[in-house]
């Protein structure tokens, strides 16, 4: 993992949203090398600060003057705040769109020039699997949750060409101990790679909107980085180690969406509150 000595961290303050989420709890401990104060936020109850070097603030992402609140003071902002799942878009509305819009306005107004956002590969989730892209592709969402991540995006785009707020876009592929299924052999971000990817983001400069796709170094890949070459990432993990172990489950239906769509079980999710 990459680290940077806690005796002159780069940045005085930055805030983690979604810091109750699976990501979030990892994210808690591997930013710390990275900032003097570590702001954590949520909905949801998290264990108190650990010490002077943590402040934890619940604050809905849906409501417009808690998130100016929770943004002052902050020298740059992880996004990975909202719902990270499929859901009715009633639920994805306040969190996922109405907060993130809230973000960049409080970045606007507290003078905040860096966000790294935690966007998602299912905003280009209905390609096939046999389809390789970069970040200059169509966008193609495969669900509710991707519309709000492909917002998001437009969001920060705006943003920095409105406000020079620069922004960093991570296309998340699946952020997890280890891959689960043949889909995130593919897709698998290892949590040294995620951290090495976020070091990257918060300290290249002059990174204006820029789209990366977070994966590590799999041996089978849908998504090509060379757009987002300036960040320096350089994967140092890959799902091939896990490969005998995934590849002893049960094949899946050669239609089934996790084995044709970039996007898997995404695409099929919903409708929801059909009679």
């Amino acid at each position: 993992m990459t680290t940077t000595s806690n005796a002159n961290p780069p940045f005085n303050r930055l805030l983690l949203t979604g810091a109750a989420g699976g990501l979030g709890k990892v994210l808690r401990e591997r930013l710390q090398p990275f900032t003097r104060i570590l702001r954590l936020s949520d909905i949801a109850e998290m264990e108190p600060a650990r010490g002077p070097h943590e402040e934890v603030q619940l604050c809905d992402l849906a409501d417009k003057q808690a998130v100016h609140e929770l943004v002052e003071g902050v020298d740059a902002i992880l996004h990975f705040g909202g719902v990270s799942v499929e859901r009715p878009f009633e639920e994805i509305l306040g969190p996922n769109i109405c907060g993130v819009f809230h973000i960049y306005e409080a970045a606007r107004r507290h003078g905040v020039k860096r966000v790294i956002f935690a966007s998602s590969n299912h905003v280009v989730g209905f390609y096939k699997q046999d389809e390789s892209i970069d970040a200059s592709c169509a966008r193609r969402p495969d669900s509710y949750y991707g519309l709000s991540k492909s917002y998001g995006e437009d969001m920060a785009s705006f943003y920095f060409d409105r406000y020079g707020i620069e922004t960093v876009s991570v296309r998340i592929g699946s952020s997890f101990p280890e891959p689960a299924n043949r889909r995130m052999m593919s897709t698998w971000l290892s949590y040294d790679d995620l951290t090495q990817l976020l070091e990257r983001a918060l300290r290249t400069p002059d990174v204006g909107h820029t789209v990366v796709y977070g994966m590590s170094d799999n041996a089978t890949v849908w998504w090509d980085n060379h757009m987002a070459a300036h960040l320096g990432y350089q994967p140092k993990d890959s799902s091939e180690v896990f490969r005998e172990q995934v590849e002893a489950q049960p094949m899946p239906a050669a239609d089934d969406p996790a084995m044709v769509y970039h996007g898997g079980a995404f695409v099929a999710a919903g409708p929801f509150g059909d009679a």
